[in-house]
């Protein structure tokens, strides 16, 4: 039964029960902790952990959880002096330790010292610093070219050098080329039946060009493609003779101050575009411009017919001797044509085997048989298997005797040759080399002319005589599998592998690098120094590797062609070249190129000059050009 409160019993029993003395104790106790702790730990230097001031400030832990720094302070006044600075430690009584600072920051980079003929503007300057150099190098050098007023005034270490500028060379040498102009070798040729006068004959060491070629008086500014394929500025080239002799045969007329130039030739007088069509209507599978890309017009004239192959998205190169038409290639040079000074005499032409694509000769004023048909046989050292030999003549179409008695002979001999006459009508003839050597050992023994022995090499031609003998064509086919045009152009063709690097496996990728970085360099001079906007036409790549250079210029349209040079001190890649469906030529820099004054826009030659190890005196190619 409940008791009441009230009667005093009930607070009786809950004291009893010691509930009420349990809660009173534990706040007590809890108080007193509480004053202990904080008072210990603001008066003692010794302060308990867990009051500790600093504890607040985002201490770093370890994977434990608790921070190795814990238990320690550090006076960080010397930071600013840079000395040594102690760590005081306030929990232990272990030594102090003492931390370096980190280590002074490393010098600033030595100025650059730019050095050379150009200033820190790109400038060209006439006062600039000599390097490291062979002093050996410099006296031979300022013996053979002395001046007045060279000065070498010591400065430091160094040797500051004024060069004197080129004279100018007389103004009867504004069309000079040094290798085919050479009048004292040519004076004393024992024999010039063959045509020896139009090959290279350069000038002896030590008699070579040392004056600067002056432009004709009047010289403007040539006029820009498109334009200049029908007009050019008479005062840039001042010959009247060619107008003279063929302007009835549609080549070239003069108007007011301008050459014009019809489209006609000898041969096709009503002009080149209706010539070109009825070739490709005779022989459908030419397809200018995808099967055909790569043309040689021989004995060219003044170039109109690979002027209008041009507009078919094919790339000619027109050759003609410098002979009675002498300026019939400066004249293709000034309209943007592609053209060199070459001739078909007793030396290969500087070319590789399986070049072109198409052959063509009109009137070109070539014996092809002479010398049991030698000069052919050349020509078709350099015509791609399975390629086109062209030839609109008067032995074609006329039926005189001697006439008559020459179509023979040509049809005799390219039966040797292994070529099939595809068709004949009007004046034109049209002729294709076999894909293969199967013809050729078909023949009856002491069939002449003979296959080449099997270690000729048809791509070695610098300086080398013409051979009386069939070039074989390669087993593998290469040279004959190109792709169509525009697909060969960025696709490694198969005679990548025949070329002499020191490479095998990763030839295809270095051949995409190059493509790659000189895409990546040719953008960038596009979107930054506006190539698009200077109208280059011309131009010239002094060491073309595969052609990188000019398949970017390709793929970013700039409407220029390109000679791609495949120097002589380097592997001949040439053939990889022409298979792109681009054209070039081997050349010694040491020598003078074979071109006419004021031909090329844009030069290009990078890393020409660090990789040519000879001492070459460049001075005498750059004069002249």
């Amino acid at each position: 039964m409940m008791k009441g409160i009230g009667a005093g019993g009930g607070v009786l029993e809950l004291c009893k029960s010691g509930n009420l003395l349990r809660i009173p104790a534990l706040f007590v106790i809890t108080v007193m902790f509480f004053y202990l702790g904080k008072r210990f730990s603001d008066g003692s230097s010794q302060q308990l952990v867990f009051f500790s001031s600093r504890q607040a400030e985002e201490p770093q832990r370890t994977a434990g959880g608790v921070s190795p720094n814990v238990n320690k302070t550090f006076d960080v006044s010397p930071l600013g002096s840079g000395k040594d600075f102690p760590l005081q430690e306030n929990s232990r009584n272990e030594p102090q330790k003492v931390l370096t600072p980190p280590s002074a920051p490393p010098p600033p980079p030595p100025v650059l010292q730019r050095m050379g003929v150009l200033d820190k503007n790109g400038r060209m300057t006439e006062n600039f610093e000599v390097g490291e150099y062979d002093p050996e190098l410099v006296n031979n050098w300022s013996k053979m070219n002395s001046t007045d007023d060279v000065d070498t005034p010591a400065k430091g270490d160094k040797v500051l050098l004024r060069v004197k500028k080129f004279p100018s060379c007389p103004a009867s040498m504004t069309d000079h080329i040094p290798c085919m102009d050479n009048e004292d070798f040519i004076k004393n040729m024992k024999s010039a039946n063959k045509g020896e006068m139009f090959e290279r004959h350069c000038p002896e060491p030590g008699k070579g060009l040392n004056c600067s070629i002056p432009a004709p008086k009047g010289y403007k500014t040539p006029i820009p493609w498109p334009r200049s394929r029908d007009e050019v500025w008479f005062s840039n080239v001042p010959h009247p003779r060619l107008a003279e002799d063929k302007g009835a045969q549609n080549w070239i007329m003069i108007k007011k101050d301008k050459f014009k130039f019809p489209g006609g030739g000898t041969q096709f007088i009503h002009g080149a575009d209706p010539y070109l069509d009825q070739i490709e209507k005779m022989v459908p599978e030419i397809a200018f411009g995808r099967h055909t890309r790569v043309a040689l017009d021989i004995g060219c004239g003044v170039a109109s017919f690979g002027a209008y192959l041009l507009s078919r998205n094919v790339i000619p190169l027109s050759i003609a001797p410098k002979d009675v038409h002498e300026n019939q290639i400066q004249f293709a040079l000034e309209r943007g044509v592609p053209a060199m000074v070459a001739a078909f005499a007793t030396r290969r032409l500087p070319y590789p085997s399986q070049a072109f694509d198409l052959m063509h000769c009109s009137r070109c004023r070539i014996n092809w048989t002479r010398d049991d048909g030698i000069l052919l046989i050349e020509a078709d050292r350099m015509l791609r298997a399975g390629g086109y030999f062209v030839w609109a003549a008067q032995p074609v179409y006329k039926h005189e005797v001697a006439l008559e008695k020459q179509w023979e002979e040509m049809t005799n001999l390219t039966s040797q040759l292994c070529w099939t006459l595809v068709k004949k009508e009007g004046y034109i003839a049209v002729w294709r080399k076999p894909f293969n050597n199967s013809c050729y050992l078909s023949r009856s023994n002491g069939t002449s002319p003979p296959l080449c022995s099997s270690d000729d090499d048809p791509d070695k031609f610098w300086y080398v005589d013409l051979k009386p003998c069939i070039t074989r064509l390669p087993e593998n086919g290469y040279g004959a599998n190109v792709l169509p045009w525009p697909e060969r152009l960025r696709n490694p063709p198969d005679r990548l592998q025949s070329i002499k690097i020191e490479a095998y496996i990763s030839r295809k990728e270095l051949f995409r690098a190059e493509s790659r970085y000189w895409h990546e360099i040719v953008d960038g001079f596009v979107r930054i120094l506006r190539w698009n906007k200077f109208k280059l036409r011309n131009v010239l790549d002094m060491r073309a590797g595969f052609g990188g250079f000019t398949a970017a210029l390709v793929d970013h349209k700039l409407d220029c062609w390109v000679l791609n040079v495949v120097p002589t001190s380097g592997p001949n890649t040439l053939p990889v070249i022409y298979d792109r469906g681009l054209v070039g030529v081997m050349h010694d820099w040491c020598e003078p190129f074979d071109t006419y004054p004021r031909t090329y826009d844009l030069i290009h030659a990078a890393g020409l000059f660090s990789v040519e190890q000879k001492k070459v005196q460049y001075l005498d190619n750059h004069a002249r050009n």
